[in-house]
């Protein structure tokens, strides 16, 4: 990279509203040759100096799993940090199918928090990612899943999520729901016809808009590139998927700021690797099936007796064990909480969980305190150094549970789950291999790509969903 044709300092900081998601953008822009760091906690002076040529910087959180009163509460100072760092587009990082709603994860609400912090005449919105399967075309969101793309509304799993249904493809309506601010869009036909510009300076004012930017293949994926960067004053805000990530990179390697031909290192194989999943997507319960054809040992949570207060130590204690063992017989254990949306564990969740006198959203956090529980376990055994979390909420509570307080890549697997190297003044995390997988990415042989590597000359596969 061309450090001199860029500002100096940074050149992007980014939020990631849940772990995936943050692992996802480190992912992009560091694949692209921008040097990236994750931070999981906010970073002190210390802990930056030690990644000296980093260009972005990001934060991994869970406000997708929040309310607007916790995003009231804690994102203004969480901004605020990263916006002193002086990156002229400071990046809040949601799911590339929209997950969102008034009550919980509300994109709107992070935004009039963030355009607060940040100013700007407008907040360029981008969350098409095409190398990833997500489309956006004259506003609304498509997504490629098992081989067949799908309107937002209509995707098999998004379409029925247990917290966050998609049941409007429509971005600007569904944003609506959540914020009162003005919602614009540049649409593929203006940008195509070389209008997208007049357009962006037409919408932009004093009252900071939201426009959306359609992306649908490599050029218009460049455009909105071209379009945040040349637009970006003396800062912006941004709501968007990682295609914010992938447009900048576009825009800067057509300006030859940045290597043609990017990548990232391949992943060698390792003997064992240990997985915790939280995940309910059929996606991972694919990838379970395959690992439990493949030499995995397979593992079910017993979830009423993880839930409950007398129960849950020996239910710990029991699925640490099976691992442990499984892992002295050169078998990489997998310990999860359900199998698929219908599963039984998902379908009588909500029982299960006011059985013992707990809100779903108290029993889900308990679920993956549980699992942050059993993987600390089987780091500090020292029996395993690669590890795998499926499910992004539960990647949020194994991350807060280990001692870890960075990640940087260390080799790709499959677009939006890499391979992370892990940071931590303690030897037992320090140089931890650690895959935080979304419920919706990855192939079927995905845990076995984590644990055999990447095969000689091939690239990453592209995710299922």
């Amino acid at each position: 990279m061309s450090a001199a044709a860029f500002p100096e300092g940074l050149l992007l900081a980014y939020y990631g509203d849940d772990f995936t998601g943050s692992t996802d953008a480190l992912e992009a822009i560091t694949a692209a040759g921008v040097p990236t760091v994750l931070f999981l906690r906010p970073p002190t002076e210390e802990m930056r100096a030690r990644f000296p040529a980093v260009r972005c910087i990001g934060l991994a959180g869970s406000s997708r799993g929040r309310t607007p009163e916790w995003m009231d509460a804690e994102l203004p100072a969480v901004f605020a940090r990263l916006a002193a760092l002086g990156a002229p587009v400071l990046h809040y990082k949601i799911c590339s199918t929209f997950d969102s709603a008034p009550h919980v994860g509300s994109i709107g609400r992070a935004i009039d928090i963030g355009v607060r912090q940040m100013g700007g005449r407008w907040s360029p919105m981008v969350v098409g990612v095409p190398r990833l399967g997500r489309y956006q075309m004259f506003g609304n969101l498509f997504v490629t899943w098992n081989g067949t793309t799908y309107r937002l509304d209509r995707h098999p799993t998004m379409s029925r999520h247990p917290v966050t249904p998609m049941d409007e493809a429509d971005l600007s309506r569904h944003l609506a729901r959540q914020t009162e601010r003005r919602i614009a869009l540049i649409d593929m036909a203006e940008i195509r016809a070389g209008k997208a510009q007049a357009r962006q300076e037409a919408l932009a004012g004093a009252d900071t808009p939201v426009v959306l930017i359609d992306v649908m293949d490599e050029a218009t994926l460049a455009e909105a590139g071209r379009l945040i960067w040349e637009n970006r004053g003396g800062g912006i805000f941004s709501a968007s998927s990682s295609g914010l990530q992938y447009a900048l990179a576009a825009h800067w390697r057509s300006l030859g700021l940045l290597p043609a031909t990017p990548g990232l290192p391949q992943a060698e194989g390792v003997e064992t690797i240990a997985v915790v999943s939280g995940s309910c997507s059929p996606v991972t319960a694919a990838q379970i099936a395959h690992a439990r054809a493949n030499g995995f040992h397979t593992e079910r949570l017993d979830l009423p007796r993880a839930l409950a207060d007398a129960s849950r130590e020996a239910e710990t204690a029991r699925a640490v064990d099976v691992a442990l063992n499984a892992l002295k017989r050169g078998k990489s254990p997998v310990i999860f909480s359900a199998e698929g949306p219908d599963d039984p564990a998902v379908t009588g969740f909500d029982a299960t969980a006011a059985a013992l006198g707990l809100s779903r959203a108290d029993a889900a956090r308990r679920v993956g305190s549980v699992l942050a529980e059993i993987m600390r376990r089987m780091v500090e055994s020292r029996a395993v150094r690669r590890v795998t979390v499926a499910g992004g909420d539960s990647s949020g509570e194994v991350m807060e549970a280990l001692n870890v307080f960075a990640l940087d890549i260390a080799a790709g697997l499959a677009p939006g789950a890499p391979l992370c190297r892990a940071h931590s003044d303690d030897a037992i995390y320090d140089g931890l291999e650690v895959v935080l997988k979304g419920g919706q990415m990855g192939p079927a042989e995905f845990f076995t790509t984590v644990r055999d590597g990447t095969p000689r000359g091939a690239a990453p596969r592209s995710r299922s969903a």
